[in-house]
């Protein structure tokens, strides 16, 4: 399948590597690719549509059929069975999980003021860029190419665990009101790098606890792993 090329900005070093990686493959030069990960509110895209709600649309379809043909393929249970459990795996918090575990968040495009109202964390975007990358390496791969990436993705959640892993942030606050802690705050410690390769250094306490810091590329994907961090080292 052919994609037709326009000339783009190039993708930052580190979001070609990591789309490499979710892809299986390196990313070429199609803009599709930039299009999949640039939000309506960073002002320009290769797409005639602005952002990436075409790629959307396309990648939640070619979602819905590799996860529908991979249940029918491994599991025994009636119709009705199999529509709770393709709901679950395509929903948008389902989308919105594997993207956080990835750390998606800090590659997407989003304006200034997206970005500081939490976009790059936001479940609805996670979600919906997700789905968009996958619109976008059906038309740059092919159907073959998406649904190995696709299962390579979703394995754990197909296999099982679906909803038993509770993003970090979540897990941590309910580990303080279990313990019968304040809630936790998340301090900046610093930015360093240019706009387009930023590294944010976060840091989670709880008081009469203890802290811990983590760095990402973004805020929001600092905290995240911060969390984790403390979880890992107090919980």
């Amino acid at each position: 399948m052919s994609v037709k090329s326009s000339p783009t900005a190039p993708l930052p070093p580190e979001t070609a590597a990591l789309l490499a990686s979710l892809t299986g493959a390196a990313v070429g030069p199609e803009p599709v690719w930039v299009e999949a990960l640039t939000h309506g509110s960073f002002g320009s895209s290769p797409s005639a549509s602005g952002d990436y709600q075409r790629l959307e649309f396309l990648g939640d379809r070619v979602l819905g059929l590799v996860i529908a043909e991979w249940l029918y393929e491994t599991e025994g249970e009636a119709e009705g069975r199999l529509s709770q459990r393709l709901n679950v795996l395509v929903s948008r918090q389902m989308c919105a999980q594997i993207a956080r575990e990835v750390g998606l968040g800090g590659h997407i495009r989003l304006g200034k003021q997206a970005r500081d109202d939490g976009g790059a964390d936001s479940d609805n975007i996670l979600g919906d860029v997700m789905e968009a990358l996958i619109g976008a390496n059906f038309l740059a791969r092919g159907f073959e190419a998406t649904r190995a990436m696709i299962r390579r993705l979703w394995e754990g959640a197909v296999t099982g665990r679906a909803g038993t892993s509770k993003h970090p942030k979540s897990a941590l606050q309910e580990w303080a009101a279990g313990h019968r802690r304040k809630v936790p705050e998340y301090r900046l410690v610093s930015r360093e790098g240019p706009d387009h390769a930023a590294r944010f250094t976060v840091c989670v306490s709880i008081k009469g606890v203890g802290e811990a810091e983590a760095t990402g590329s973004s805020k929001q994907e600092a905290e995240t792993a911060a969390a984790e961090q403390f979880l890992k080292t107090h919980g």
